[in-house]
């Protein structure tokens, strides 16, 4: 079954009866079909996922080692172990102003993230993933405004100007960026990294070590664990879901432990 618009693949995978579903493409195309499934499985029907990665940041499959050679990943669909992992589901304001309902697989964030993610969708990509996604991390920095951020997690409460609020799943998201490295996604809790003011010059000696994880040591870095978070900001930031930017602020995330049953190597 193909895509022929935008969201089109949520309603494919809740529509088909299939027990296994095979995502063909990138993290967006990942996330659609997990809303589509994650709705069947509410309603008690057992749905297997997997994933065929041949998008731009692939920060799923990295995650779980599902190969980028297409047969490889192929093996995997048909005969790798199924692993039971948490889903992540935020409650958001859509631009236009509308309540919305969004899972996801790996990483939501708000902030800059948001603004990454609209960038590079909107990009050819010579580079590849990788390159591709630090050179729209660097442009849209230098165009970015750290803005007044409140954010609770399972009640815990931080305030203060932002940068970002990275809400994770899973280890990897921008295209190989270790965002969270010790994010578990059976563990039934975010790993919920707050980046707090940074200038361009903590920008410069920080950004090389997002590849190694290294950058959690920044004293503007700081990592809670927690259920359920949630966002405000004074100003309407950008959210984005495995790479795709949904909606704005204000936004509530909470665990659904045991959501997904993926097949991995």
């Amino acid at each position: 079954m193909f895509s022929e618009r935008p969201g089109h693949l949520i309603e494919l995978a809740r529509s088909t009866s299939a027990t296994r579903v095979v995502a063909v493409g990138g993290d967006g195309t990942l996330n659609e079909v997990v809303n589509g499934i994650a709705g069947r499985s509410q309603l008690g029907d057992s749905v297997e996922l997997a994933t065929i990665p041949l998008g731009t940041g692939m920060d799923f499959g990295r995650t779980y080692g599902i190969p980028t050679r297409f047969e490889d990943a192929v093996r995997v669909a048909l005969e790798g172990r199924v692993r039971t992992i948490d889903a992540g589901r935020v409650h958001h304001r859509t631009w236009s102003g509308e309540e919305a309902e969004r899972w996801f697989a790996n990483v939501g964030s708000v902030g800059m993230s948001g603004a990454v993610a609209q960038r590079v969708n909107g990009m050819s990509l010579p580079l590849g993933g990788k390159a591709t996604y630090f050179y729209a991390l660097t442009r849209v920095f230098l165009e970015w405004q750290n803005t007044e951020v409140t954010v609770s997690v399972d009640g815990e409460e931080r305030s203060g100007r932002m940068h970002d609020v990275i809400v994770a799943n899973g280890v990897w998201h921008g295209g190989g960026m270790k965002l969270a490295p010790d994010a578990r996604s059976d563990d039934g809790v975010f790993d919920v990294v707050l980046i707090g003011d940074v200038s361009k010059l903590d920008f410069l000696t920080t950004a090389p070590k997002i590849f190694s994880g290294r950058y959690v040591s920044h004293p503007k870095v700081e990592i809670l664990r927690g259920a359920r978070v949630r966002v405000d900001a004074p100003e309407h930031l950008p959210l984005e879901v495995e790479g795709e930017q949904v909606g704005t602020t204000p936004a509530t995330f909470e665990v659904v432990p045991a959501a997904l049953h993926v097949r991995v190597p």
